[in-house]
């Protein structure tokens, strides 16, 4: 259902990934070889190519390289990341976090905290740009703040692309080098805002999330698109 206020899913406003990750995440080379996944999830490139959504185009875009804001900013109503070591349940949970959002009391710096704390300390697997690229621009997200936009998740499954299980039985130890596994979600979306408007969406997203052995999942990176 569209509406005619700015809204937006924090899994298809935008992304941020090259090419490269592009070619690793969406197409073979990393689900047909795990360990190269993490070498092109972190190789060179800031290409975007914006996605087909239902809110208006906004009138800038957030750099790649937008740093997250300081964690004395808050985090406002975003959900603290769960200690989970299991890589479907952090995926969900991640997704549910990704589609929630409340405009009315969190800024957008404090959205972008909020998102940042569900990362990878690990920089070299760690892809912000893929996850603050989802965020509108100050001026969307003022607007959107203006009709007191809001938004709630629920998620249905969670799962392994079967690339990725094939290609996990093929080579079980090249998980090995930096424990990143590749989770599809699926769920909906509810929006509402002034005068009681509003809509619902099913939504999906593919998540590289990172578990490795004895610590608790963390958030590696969104793919641009959605593999089953």
């Amino acid at each position: 259902m569209r509406n005619r206020f700015p809204s937006f899913s924090l899994s298809s406003y935008g992304t941020g990934w090259s090419a490269n990750r592009r070619i690793a995440i969406v197409a073979s080379a990393v689900l047909l070889a795990i360990a190269g996944i993490v070498a092109l999830l972190t190789g060179g490139g800031n290409g975007h190519q914006a996605p087909d959504t239902a809110a208006p185009a906004p009138t800038g875009s957030p750099s790649s390289s937008e740093a997250a804001p300081k964690p004395a900013s808050g985090s406002g109503s975003v959900s603290k990341p769960p200690q989970i070591a299991e890589p479907v349940a952090y995926a969900k949970a991640a997704a549910q976090m990704l589609w929630s959002y409340d405009t009315r009391d969190t800024n957008r710096d404090q959205q972008l905290a909020g998102m940042r704390a569900w990362m990878t300390t690990e920089t070299r697997y760690a892809d912000w740009a893929s996850v603050s690229g989802q965020v509108p621009d100050p001026v969307l997200w003022s607007r959107m703040a203006d009709q007191d936009q809001h938004a709630t998740a629920s998620v249905t499954e969670g799962h392994y692309p079967s690339a990725f299980k094939a290609a996990l039985a093929d080579d079980p130890s090249a998980i090995t080098e930096a424990y990143i596994y590749v989770v599809t979600v699926n769920g909906k979306q509810t929006l509402s805002w002034k005068k009681g408007g509003g809509g619902a969406e099913e939504r999906a997203v593919t998540l590289a999330v990172q578990c490795r052995p004895n610590h608790d999942c963390t958030l590696a990176a969104i793919a641009p698109s959605v593999t089953q």
